[in-house]
């Protein structure tokens, strides 16, 4: 199972800019080198549209690691946007934060893990959910 373990709002008045390499970088071959910074680069334009609508929330659990969401992960979702078939959301589940991807199929709708060894929960009428958010970046560290 995967948790919500904190949740962090968005501070659109920070600014952090960064230089940004303007060169694309080859993940197969390398190609030969450019070295040349193309300016500032602030990730709050190109990750945050709508910061009133944005959070980050940090997760706990392995429920969602075929999804490439591990434990710690920091996720930004964006509570403006509509969750549509195949979406990964944050969802109140029972009264408890989660984190699934939503499948909509002839009018049903499931939380699916991606991890097998956890269970796909089927939506009802009766069942206690609401979607909160609709995940938009995953950061992760990787080393």
């Amino acid at each position: 199972m995967i948790k919500i373990t904190e949740i962090f709002s968005v501070d659109p008045n920070t600014e952090l800019p960064l230089q940004l390499f303007a060169a694309n970088i080859q993940a197969g071959f390398p190609s030969p080198a450019e070295d040349y910074l193309d300016g500032p680069l602030d990730l709050n334009t190109h990750l945050i549209p709508h910061p009133a609508a944005t959070f980050f929330v940090r997760v706990s659990g392995d429920s969602m690691r075929g999804a490439g969401i591990f434990s710690g992960d920091l996720l930004i979702v964006d509570r403006s946007l509509s969750a549509k078939d195949d979406s990964v959301i944050v969802a109140i589940l029972s009264g408890e934060f989660t984190v699934k991807r939503l499948k909509i199929c002839n009018g049903n709708f499931s939380l699916v893990p991606e991890n097998p060894a956890y269970p796909i929960v089927k939506l009802t009428a009766e069942t206690d959910f609401q979607v909160w958010g609709v995940v938009t970046y995953v950061i992760h560290k990787t080393l």
